[in-house]
């Protein structure tokens, strides 16, 4: 997707930003006369009076597409010394030099999110900032926290997992938390069209590749942390170090923590920052009750007081989600009778626990995007006790991602479902089958009987939970879960993204017709 750029904003001095990035001197040459009106780091996106940040990819160095972005109209290129050789380099193979100033540093990534703040205004310093962190419940508590904002009468930014939404303007988003140049160009967008507050994501991946540099957050919250990232962390130590880089005075102002694990009791004592916790136990400032857990129903008790909460989405886990939204207005001012009021209102999670309704005799069917061994383990706890009949998951893992957990996740399945239908998910460029083994290995691990795995594909998989969840006795009493995908609309394999809706799956699979992805024949009922 494209993100919308800021119109109106006075272009910067291009001295004043390479002062600001410390860049050599020698390439800031002609940097005087020039004004630097947006920031990209994608050549393809690149506007005239653009600063192109050429750096080094996965692929190939940003340096190599330099001069067609400069064709395009970049007024000045940021780099480091391999990028402003390549620069160089092509420049004289094409009988020149580079048209434009190349401000060299050593490493432009820690520099391009000041940059781009600083070229869009500092748009985040004008707006009321909230970043969630956590391993699981990111997304259904920015949710239940803009949804409590917009209950209080606050115009709210949304910036995570799902979409970005501006206003009424919804952009389907591409990555969790979006790169410094399009963050930065977002919070502007919100600020000229009035918002007041912004409620968004923030991965780890976010932190520790400067991400959200130039933010700082005036609330973080931090929901919990288990295995997942390995491929990109090289231990958990290292991903929770990343968690933990929200809460020093660079990125926040102060926090919310949920001490209910491990890292949460340890991220309390190493904040820099102000910190309150949630837990339900002993010693958290703010002390879940779930005197009625069955229907999502708590006590919060805390410093100011206590106040009768619901929980709108089934599971333990979304009355911490929950409880983590509350405190976090709480923390913002508002009144307890305020935060019970605004937190009344049923939130729209969209692949979190999402209904997907058939007929009065249908089996009740959930949508949602547990991808860890604890959130599958979660979903399926927060469903087990409300199924009298048989509890059928359909789950599978991504491809080029933490291999470590597929078994894990399996065995989760295994220990609450009935039945485990293994699945692909977004195997990417590995062997499916590889995948799909590896989980049915965790599933055999717990109960030799209890998986299976067809090799049909998803949406053949997710017409079979169906269809033996049908032809139970009692059908309307059986629960069939499709996890790991949730809101996303396309599964990746082999390089190359298909269109693909679990809602819509599971909706064909209800009405008995063949799924064809992307027609939009099957429909979403509701």
């Amino acid at each position: 997707m494209r993100f919308p750029r800021p119109v109106g904003l006075d272009p910067v001095p291009l001295s004043v930003l390479a002062r600001l990035v410390a860049a050599d001197p020698a390439s800031a040459g002609g940097s005087d006369a020039v004004a630097v009106a947006g920031v990209t780091l994608d050549s393809r996106a690149v506007l005239p009076g653009d600063l192109y940040a050429a750096l080094p990819g996965a692929r190939a160095h940003g340096g190599r597409f330099a001069l067609g972005a400069v064709d395009d109209g970049a007024v000045a290129v940021l780099t480091d010394p391999a990028g402003a050789d390549l620069i160089a380099s092509f420049a004289r193979e094409s009988g020149g030099t580079p048209a434009v100033p190349v401000l060299v540093v050593p490493a432009p990534r820690a520099v391009l999110g000041e940059v781009a703040a600083l070229v869009y205004g500092q748009a985040a310093q004008r707006l009321r900032m909230y970043g969630v962190t956590g391993t699981n419940g990111k997304t259904t508590t920015a949710y239940l926290l803009e949804s409590g904002l917009r209950a209080l009468g606050v115009p709210t930014g949304l910036i995570g997992t799902v979409e970005t939404r501006i206003g009424d303007e919804r952009l389907e988003s591409s990555r969790t938390t979006p790169e410094a140049p399009d963050l930065h160009a977002i919070l502007a967008v919100m600020a000229q069209r009035d918002t007041s507050a912004v409620v968004m994501e923030v991965s780890s991946h976010a932190l520790a590749q400067h991400r959200v540099d130039g933010v700082v957050y005036d609330v973080a919250l931090f929901t919990n942390l288990s295995q997942d990232h390995l491929d990109y962390h090289a231990d958990m130590e290292d991903y929770f170090c990343a968690k933990a880089a929200l809460f020093t005075p660079t990125r926040s102002r102060s926090g919310v923590v949920c001490i209910d694990d491990e890292w949460g009791r340890r991220l309390m004592e190493r904040s820099e920052v102000p910190v309150v916790s949630v837990g339900s136990m002993s010693p958290a400032d703010w002390r879940i009750h779930a005197s009625a857990a069955a229907t999502g129903e708590f006590e919060l008790v805390g410093p100011t007081g206590s106040l009768r909460l619901k929980s709108h989405l089934p599971g333990t886990f979304n009355v911490v989600n929950t409880a983590m939204a509350a405190v976090a207005l709480l923390e913002s001012g508002y009144a307890v009778a305020e935060v019970a009021a605004a937190m009344a209102r049923p939130p729209q999670v969209p692949g979190r626990m999402e209904l997907v309704v058939g007929g009065p005799e249908d089996p009740r069917c959930v949508v949602d995007f547990a991808h860890t061994p604890e959130a599958v383990s979660a979903a399926l706890a927060a469903l087990r006790p409300t199924t009298p009949g048989l509890l059928i998951v359909v789950l599978g893992a991504g491809g080029d991602r933490d291999a470590g957990k597929r078994a894990a996740m399996g065995a989760a399945a295994a220990r609450h479902a009935d039945l485990v239908v293994v699945t692909d998910d977004n195997p990417r460029s590995e062997d499916p089958a590889v995948i799909r083994a590896a989980v049915l290995a965790g599933v055999h691990r717990v109960d030799p009987a209890s998986g299976r795995d067809s090799g049909a594909g998803r949406a053949a998989d997710i017409a079979e939970a169906v269809r033996v969840a049908r032809e139970q006795d009692r059908p309307h009493e059986a629960t069939v879960v499709v996890l790991g995908k949730g809101h996303e609309r396309g599964q990746e394999i082999a390089g190359v993204v298909h269109a693909f809706d679990d809602r819509e799956a599971l909706a064909a699979a209800l009405r008995g017709i063949e799924y064809r992805p992307g027609d939009g024949s099957a429909g979403v009922p509701s």
